[in-house]
């Protein structure tokens, strides 16, 4: 079998950050990064499964809503893949993910479909986990430009 894009990215060079992944007809796919490869440091299962419910519900309520085909997690937790139709610029898809992370840093009460009829795994959810994560690559994501989403080869 082809080996898949994602497994062709050294992932001992891949720092935080959000890159392009590839582009599929109109679509683009972000790896948003947020733990290094490999260093031993992953995002729990409740953080993640919290971040996730909040990224989604706040990209999918924003003005480019109808530009978000997914947001998810990625297997090995160390972040993100966020798909957006390739009309969304990209210095708007980096507001959108900065906006995205603010509102999960600050975010207080209920967490958007977490109840039992909401969610598969409604027990494990982890919302200060979630806020750490999101004030941390808020910090990294804040310069942020369009010139810095390649890969280093």
């Amino acid at each position: 079998m082809k080996k898949i894009a994602s497994f062709t990215v050294n992932h001992d060079k891949l720092q935080k950050g959000m890159y392009v992944s590839r582009i599929d007809g109109d679509v683009v796919t972000y790896d948003i990064r947020m733990k290094i490869p490999n260093a031993g440091d992953y995002l729990s299962n409740g953080a993640l499964h919290t971040f996730e419910h909040l990224f989604a519900t706040y990209a999918r309520n924003s003005a480019l809503s109808d530009a978000v085909i997914y947001v998810g997690p990625m297997g090995c937790r160390t972040g993100f893949y966020f798909l957006l139709r390739d009309s969304v610029r990209r210095e708007d898809a980096i507001r959108l993910v900065q906006e995205s992370f603010a509102f999960i840093a600050s975010f207080e009460g209920e967490i958007p479909g977490s109840r039992r009829e909401e969610c598969g795994n409604y027990r494990e959810h982890d919302l200060s986990g979630a806020k750490a994560v999101a004030a941390d690559m808020c910090r990294v994501l804040e310069h942020w430009t369009p010139e810095k989403m390649k890969y280093e080869a």
